[in-house]
């Protein structure tokens, strides 16, 4: 697993709950592997993805959407996974021949979920449009007229429709106004400010709380005395301490000993996303399972970075990097409330000082961009081939948690 970089990024459906996630690879460090073969890299994900690393951890049994160049189409390797599960992507760079129609064809008949990626009409694609599932629009770089235009010729009553790479709230309306049901990129991590509006008394509370309890001056008797006056908590925690997560063999009945067995940080940890899990009710669940997961993302990198720093401070950090998010305010305006590090505010407010590199290289791992990734762990003197396993730590963390809040 060290070797091989995989991301996930949600897809949503009008709701905004997540229906799918589609996989974003990389074979090794940038600098080692400077070029990949399609069919290398789309062989080298499955054999991870499916046998190494093991598809739910990545997916929660969600729906994959994954990349197939025409050498593995025509050759039929999506036959060997689940037809359930995988969405079977077709590149855009395909010639629609009479062996990539045959295959596409057999796929369709056995009841895989076909996707075309980076749509751009032409007469030649008209077989595969009558085989396809799912459409996927470029929102970004497709002009509106060549977009409209395009729509036009598509039989759109059957179809599913994906804009990809959505990354404001506008664009979202204006995809869904289009048609669109389906929809890729983040615009839900971007805050809806509406001049005037002021944090609420609840949401300031709760915030003072994940700020406080993961403060160095905050102790484990302080914890304890917020999760036993609480009852959701403690529900929450002992599903959570009796997780498939832990494998423990004999259930943990009392808050006292879920404190014992999990230590003070853990209970930091999840103390923090109950809060924030109630700080963002109404919002989509994957704007709080992706602050999650670049909480713990950022705490497991700065173990390994030269530069040390306090884990609870890194969990903070990234839990936070989506505060705006979640309260739809400015970020300057949301921690200048809150008792947090001058790091931290440093780095989510101006993205300077010595934390930024950490959310920089968060961000570049969740939207794939692997040319970065190395640059940045060579500047925080971490060891780039453990990013991945970090990452998928994680997610693994973040969805079971998230489960049980």
């Amino acid at each position: 697993m060290e070797d091989v970089y995989v991301a996930r990024q949600p897809i949503f459906n009008k709701k905004k709950a997540v229906v799918a996630y589609e996989l974003l690879f990389r074979n090794g460090a940038v600098n080692q592997v400077p070029v990949i073969q399609g069919d290398v890299a789309t062989k080298t994900l499955l054999a991870n993805t499916f046998f190494t690393i093991g598809i739910n951890a990545l997916a929660e049994g969600k729906k994959t959407f994954i990349n197939f160049t025409q050498n593995l189409l025509e050759n039929k390797i999506p036959l060997l996974l689940p037809k359930e599960t995988t969405v079977v992507e077709i590149l855009e760079d395909v010639q629609p021949g009479p062996a990539l129609i045959n295959a596409c064809e057999e796929l369709s008949a056995a009841g895989y979920t076909l996707a075309l990626d980076d749509f751009v009409y032409a007469p030649e694609l008209d077989p595969l449009i009558a085989l396809a599932d799912i459409i996927k629009f470029d929102f970004r770089l497709t002009p509106a007229t060549e977009l409209n235009a395009d729509l036009k010729r598509l039989p759109i009553d059957r179809l599913h429709l994906l804009a990809e790479k959505v990354e404001s709230i506008e664009e979202f309306e204006s995809a869904l106004q289009m048609g669109f049901d389906l929809f890729q990129g983040y615009f839900f991590c971007k805050p809806e400010i509406v001049q005037g509006r002021e944090i609420k008394g609840f949401q300031l509370n709760l915030m003072m709380i994940m700020a406080q309890i993961n403060s160095g001056r905050f102790s484990l008797k302080n914890l304890e005395n917020i999760i036993v006056r609480d009852m959701g908590i403690s529900y929450k925690l002992l599903k959570y301490v009796n997780s498939v997560f832990f494998a423990r063999v004999r259930k943990v009945s009392s808050v006292k000993q879920a404190l014992v067995y999990l230590g003070e940080n853990e209970i930091r940890r999840f103390v923090s996303l109950v809060a924030m899990s109630r700080l963002a009710k109404g919002k989509p669940d994957e704007l709080v399972r992706m602050a999650c997961v670049r909480g713990k993302f950022c705490e497991l990198l700065s173990n390994d970075a030269r530069e040390r720093t306090s884990p609870s401070e890194m969990f903070t950090l990234g839990m936070f990097s989506l505060i705006d998010a979640v309260t739809d305010q400015p970020m300057d305006k949301v921690l200048g409330e809150l008792p947090l590090t001058d790091s931290i505010k440093l780095a989510l407010i101006h993205k300077k000082g010595r934390l930024a590199r950490f959310i920089e290289l968060v961000t570049a791992y969740e939207n794939g961009r692997w040319s970065e990734i190395t640059q940045l762990a060579e500047a925080l003197k971490s060891d780039d081939a453990k990013i991945p396993a970090f990452y998928l730590r994680a997610c693994q963390w973040a969805d079971i948690a998230k489960n049980a809040v």
